[in-house]
């Protein structure tokens, strides 16, 4: 039986390694285009979404929330003999590693994506009504204001707080507590240009793609 800081070491380092793993860039590259040189040069669906091919960025926006949901699964699978405690801290150490090998993936030289995908796939795979919730505020905002980055932000700002009042387990509100934190460290230029108005739309195609 391995000790507990084994497993969480191995929850860690299983989780960032998977969530490293680049969708959008693989995903465009079979295309011909890398989406580094493509509007902000952001790897996640929605900068795949300014080159105009749907296909691509829905593509890209499974692959980054479904490597988070794999990784909080692998973790729930690889726990099933130990307690409910350990369990969900494993599950939730994993799941927000997940999330920062897609921020920070070290096959891009740690040059990677803002997460609101596998921050997405986290939630649903370790807290269901999390993910749900998270979902939902999402696509309220996107629907009414078609702004892909206020969608995020205000999802992430809510989604702990909801999380500790329908009493989901602690270590999953950190976890979103703790993707929300760096959500909002990523999207800093998306918060200025939101500040002036000049934050681009959902479908919007960049020039320079």
């Amino acid at each position: 039986m391995l000790s507990q800081p084994i497993i969480y070491a191995l929850a860690v380092l299983g989780g960032y390694l998977l969530g490293s793993i680049p969708f959008g860039v693989l995903t465009t590259k079979l295309a011909g285009i890398d989406i580094r040189e493509v509007g902000s040069g952001n790897i996640g669906a929605t900068n795949v979404l300014r080159t105009g091919r749907k296909d691509l960025a829905l593509i890209t926006f499974l692959g980054d929330t479904g490597k988070g949901a794999m990784a909080v699964g692998i973790a729930f699978a690889a726990l099933l003999s130990v307690d409910i405690a350990t369990r969900q801290t494993g599950m939730a150490l994993a799941g927000a590693a997940a999330f920062l090998g897609h921020l920070f993936p070290v096959w891009l030289k740690f040059k990677g994506g803002k997460g609101v995908a596998t921050f997405l796939g986290t939630l649903f795979a370790a807290a269901w009504p999390m993910g749900l919730a998270a979902g939902a505020i999402w696509l309220l905002v996107a629907f009414t204001l078609r702004i892909s980055s206020l969608s995020a932000l205000v999802a992430a700002a809510l989604i702990a707080p909801v999380g500790f009042l329908i009493d989901q387990p602690y270590p999953f509100v950190l976890m979103s507590l703790f993707m929300a934190v760096l959500i909002y460290i990523r999207h800093k230029d998306n918060i200025k240009r939101l500040l002036n108005g000049t934050e681009p739309k959902i479908g919007k195609k960049d020039k320079t793609a």
